[in-house]
């Protein structure tokens, strides 16, 4: 196989996956763009959290929130609990990697925000646990996974899985649902910002 084959092969299956993903799963991102809206309508706050990659998708998504997304509009409240490195050693060293995501939402969360788990295998058990102390504290939940969706889809109330083994590809799935959700999110919330783009 030359590299030109395997570049366009790569491409080839990350365009097929999205197909597939539109195709099948349309209602159940729509449903989250609505439910990601209602907290903000409502005051709430957006909780993201995942390792490696997930990790720097939660951080990307927060920050699309947060400044914006394509149109012009107040920000919205989301946060990455990837990004502080002194919490995270603390807990990991104190306690266990396992919390390092279940102590911020159980110090951060309050009834009425979402806590948004992403883990490209679905079975992070760190992802888990932080989606387990949401639904306890009150918290609505949704996930982003991959595979068959594993544990961290069972724990979410809302899941979004992009069925492939390959994780470069589930990631690639996984950001381009996070871009759409903000651009449905912008559109549920600021329609009127449409019409003067």
């Amino acid at each position: 196989m030359s590299l030109l084959e395997r570049f366009q092969g790569a491409m080839a299956e990350s365009v097929s996956l999205k197909q597939r993903v539109a195709a099948e799963q349309g209602e159940a991102v729509v449903a989250a763009a609505r439910r990601l809206a209602g907290v903000f309508q409502a005051g709430g706050k957006i909780l993201l959290f995942g390792n490696g990659g997930s990790a720097a998708d939660a951080q990307h998504l927060a920050a699309e929130f947060v400044n914006r997304f394509q149109v012009e509009r107040p920000p919205l409240a989301a946060m990455a609990l990837t990004t502080d490195t002194s919490i995270l050693t603390a807990v990991g060293n104190d306690y266990d990697f396992l919390q390092i995501f279940a102590k911020q939402v159980r110090a951060l969360g309050r009834p009425g925000d979402l806590a948004w788990g992403i883990s490209t295998s679905g079975n992070s058990p760190n992802v888990v646990e932080g989606l387990k102390v949401a639904r306890e504290l009150g918290l609505g939940t949704m996930a982003l996974s991959g595979r068959d969706g594993g544990p961290v889809a069972a724990a979410a109330e809302l899941a979004l899985v992009v069925p492939s083994r390959n994780t470069p590809r589930i990631q690639e799935v996984h950001i381009t649902i996070g871009h759409v959700l903000c651009d449905l999110v912008d559109f549920i919330l600021y329609p009127e910002k449409f019409s003067e783009a």
